[in-house]
């Protein structure tokens, strides 16, 4: 993930496609639900190593994607431009979360202990299974570790940057 002066950033889409003459562009939204993407005022795009913060003037649902009108893209040509754009914004821009839930990018990074204090990893990304979440732990070998609260998370402590899991290490032996 990127930073800025405010801290982390979050990707919440790409820019997959023109829509109209007047620069409007499709969005492919990784929020739920998708045309959640446009409530965020300001985006920041990311394209082929440049940067540029935008504001969101309208969007909305169109079919199966969203369609989105960003200021200082004006016609087809200038949006063109940012075709492929990775859509970020500023982690501070994202609503609190209620008790004992999280955003996925605040766990990346966290250290996984098991309840016998043995280190198992390093969080390196999460992955929805249909079934529950999985933290992929990263290391000489991928790891994965079901989170499921309760049962296999025991407790997340982002202040001390620990996730203790009822899980042994000898479980991927097998």
């Amino acid at each position: 993930m990127s930073t800025s002066g405010t801290g982390r950033r979050v990707r919440l889409g790409r820019i997959t496609g023109l829509y109209g003459v007047k620069g409007w562009v499709k969005v492919h939204s990784y929020t739920e639900p998708r045309e959640n993407i446009v409530e965020y005022a300001t985006w920041v795009l990311e394209h082929e190593g440049q940067e540029r913060r935008v504001e969101v003037e309208a969007g909305r649902r169109q079919g199966r994607t969203v369609v989105a009108k960003l200021r200082g893209l004006d016609d087809r040509d200038e949006a063109r431009a940012w075709l492929g754009a990775d859509i970020a914004v500023d982690r501070d821009a994202l609503p609190p979360c209620e008790p004992g839930e999280y955003y996925w990018v605040d766990l990346e990074g966290l250290e996984v202990r098991n309840t016998r204090g043995e280190v198992l990893g390093e969080v390196d990304h999460l992955m929805a299974t249909g079934a529950n979440d999985v933290i992929v732990l990263r290391g000489p070998e991928e790891r994965m570790v079901p989170f499921v609260q309760g049962d296999v998370v025991v407790e997340v402590d982002l202040e001390r940057g620990v996730i203790v899991v009822d899980w042994e290490s000898s479980f991927w032996d097998r």
